[in-house]
């Protein structure tokens, strides 16, 4: 298939359309120059809807980076046949900034994000912000450091003191998770929603119907759409749970869950 017939397959929404095209240009330019060739950031839902689209095109040689374990933006990275995944060093194209404020600051993601965004960068340009007691780690493009570091200098009313940082310096906050034991009737994702977010079964079905919630970062607006065991379930105002076990039947034959809730 070609590239147009390759979008036409995979994704009908335009924006997304924009984003897998430039997926696809970056693996051509690195087929076509033999060198690695890297995307802009990708959200969680960007990467879901790419990775489908490159198995389809023979799982060209890549590896997704966001700078940090378990970062959650990520750039997709293809390699020529000459270079191993295990030899690419992420500081080719991604640099890491601290901004530090005072203690009491108090400064949200948001605050920091909206900053970044007022001196004219683009959400693709930006991955993780770490929020910490008194700095921000803040992970982006290499061409967009100059940019940060000689103008992110407020962020709120705040002062920001700017240093550029080593990759292996970041400091991810450890994952806190709720562990939740629960029983459903059917591994149905409305079902499955409502016991992750302790909320009722139907508040479930109407987020879902409303378009707030996605399995494995797609959005999926069918209650009755069936989850297995490691899907990941996030919902817009609520968080990110994931489906870690499903055991065997209850006394009284309902499916046995483990779930753990992101807080």
């Amino acid at each position: 298939m070609n590239k147009t017939e390759l979008l036409n397959k995979f994704s009908k929404d335009p924006e997304e359309r924009v984003v897998l095209a430039r997926v696809l240009d970056q693996m051509d330019r690195a087929q076509t120059r033999s060198i690695p060739c890297a995307t802009q950031f990708l959200s969680p839902a960007q990467r879901a809807a790419a990775e489908p689209l490159l198995a389809a095109c023979g799982h060209p040689r890549h590896l997704f980076t966001g700078g940090c374990e378990g970062a959650e933006r990520t750039i997709c990275v293809f390699l020529p046949d000459w270079q191993e995944p295990e030899d690419y060093d992420p500081a080719e194209e991604l640099s890491a900034i601290r901004a530090v404020f005072p203690p009491n600051a108090q400064l949200s993601h948001r605050d920091l994000l909206g900053g970044l965004m007022g001196i004219g960068l683009t959400r693709e340009k930006v991955g993780d912000i770490l929020v910490l007691e008194d700095q921000a780690q803040i992970i982006a493009l290499r061409e967009a450091a100059p940019i940060i570091l000689s103008q992110f200098d407020q962020a709120g009313r705040y002062r920001l003191k700017l240093e550029e940082m080593g990759l292996s310096q970041l400091t991810p906050a450890p994952v806190q998770v709720k562990t939740i034991h629960d029983t459903v009737a059917a591994l149905r994702l409305d079902a499955v929603l409502a016991s992750g977010f302790s909320i009722a079964r139907g508040k479930a079905a109407d987020l879902i119907s409303s378009g707030r919630v996605s399995i494995n970062h797609r959005e999926c607006t069918k209650g009755d759409k069936a989850v297995a065991e490691g899907d990941i379930l996030t919902c817009r105002g609520l968080g990110k749970c994931i489906l870690k076990t499903v055991g065997g039947q209850s006394r009284k034959g309902r499916i046995i869950l483990e779930i753990e809730r992101y807080v």
